[in-house]
């Protein structure tokens, strides 16, 4: 898309906007810039009042948010990707202030299931014209690694286990540093060492007050379907449009059966993988598994599980799953 001015007779519902751009999201700095002054003269062009904010850190990014609402903001752009959403999103959920997204990011999960342009000024120019829509988020509970309780909302999924172990081996700011191959590798080579420590969930399926219990190495709660990139169906049936997740949970240990999972994601076929289930839920609880009153000697240290909501490592079990229903006013295409 060309930087076309917007026409005048255009009358958006946007009028005061701020874009938080993180500098180490993505690629180019260079080509970043130039992208977010073509958005800044789009937006201004259709006569929204809109100024670029930087922010260095997860809770620059917050407080921010909280800045560019109480200034009157109606709408926040978030330029870069998926972990640049879930900072804002902590301070825009619950409130009428809308979320709008240039995808500017490594992965930019949640802007391809929005089906945005991945083009900078096309997704503004799309955010533009969109009708505002509320929809549900995640809320995990879990302890943080002070050992104090916190609480996060998601958009993406959240998980605990084999995946958000991953998380806190490779910390933040990994990818920039090694490169996305080496950080792939690395991933890859403590996914093979990870020792798989087991776990215990709780819940009831959407519809029914039946309990259900599982241990498990693996827990994910995820929100939309399509995660873009070669892996784009990880959790058949989940969507923004529910007020549930889509509960992907593996009483496996088998390394083999992760990777047979993988695979059907890929080539996107239906296969069933023992060991590996599917359900939807409002609610879900994550537990450590109780020593057995049978254990003699010296007790062992209790191996830790760790929980991560959209990409980000946020502490360790115990941990709480449920959803918000009409939670986050989004500006994204109508599907």
């Amino acid at each position: 898309m060309h930087d076309a001015q917007v026409q005048s007779s255009f009358d958006p519902a946007m009028r005061k906007a701020a874009l938080f751009y993180n500098p180490d999201s993505g690629g180019s700095r260079v080509r970043r810039q130039a992208a977010l002054e073509s958005v800044l003269a789009l937006l201004r062009g259709a006569n929204v009042e809109a100024e670029l904010v930087l922010t260095r850190s997860s809770a620059h990014a917050e407080e921010q948010a909280r800045q560019a609402v109480l200034a009157g903001c109606d709408t926040v752009f978030a330029c870069g990707g998926d972990g640049t959403i879930h900072n804002i999103l902590q301070v825009l959920a619950m409130s009428p202030v809308a979320l709008a997204i240039l995808p500017m990011g490594t992965a930019n999960a949640l802007a391809h299931d929005l089906g945005l342009p991945m083009n900078p000024v096309a997704a503004a120019a799309a955010a533009l014209h969109a009708a505002p829509r509320r929809v549900a988020l995640g809320r995990i509970q879990y302890l943080d690694l002070d050992r104090q309780p916190g609480t996060r909302f998601f958009i993406i999924a959240a998980g605990a286990g084999v995946d958000a172990h991953l998380f806190y081996k490779l910390h933040a700011g990994t990818k920039q540093r090694m490169g996305m191959a080496a950080y792939y590798a690395k991933a890859w080579q403590l996914w093979f060492t990870h020792p798989m420590t087991r776990f215990r969930v709780e819940f009831a399926e959407t519809g029914s007050d039946e309990p259900r219990r599982a241990d498990v190495t693996e827990l994910m709660a995820v929100r939309i379907c399509n995660f873009g990139g070669v892996l784009q169906e990880l959790a058949p049936g989940a969507s923004l449009e529910r007020d549930d997740v889509r509960l992907l949970f593996c009483r496996t240990a088998s390394r083999l059966a992760y990777l047979l999972y993988v695979t059907r994601g890929l080539l996107r076929r239906n296969w069933k993988v023992p060991g590996i289930e599917l359900a939807y839920s409002g609610r879900v609880s994550c537990q450590y598994l109780r020593a057995s009153a049978s254990t003699s000697g010296p007790q062992q240290a209790k191996p830790k599980v760790y929980v991560e909501a959209d990409g980000e490592l946020v502490g360790t079990l115990p941990a709480e799953i449920t959803v918000v229903p009409d939670a986050l006013t989004l500006l994204a295409p109508s599907r």
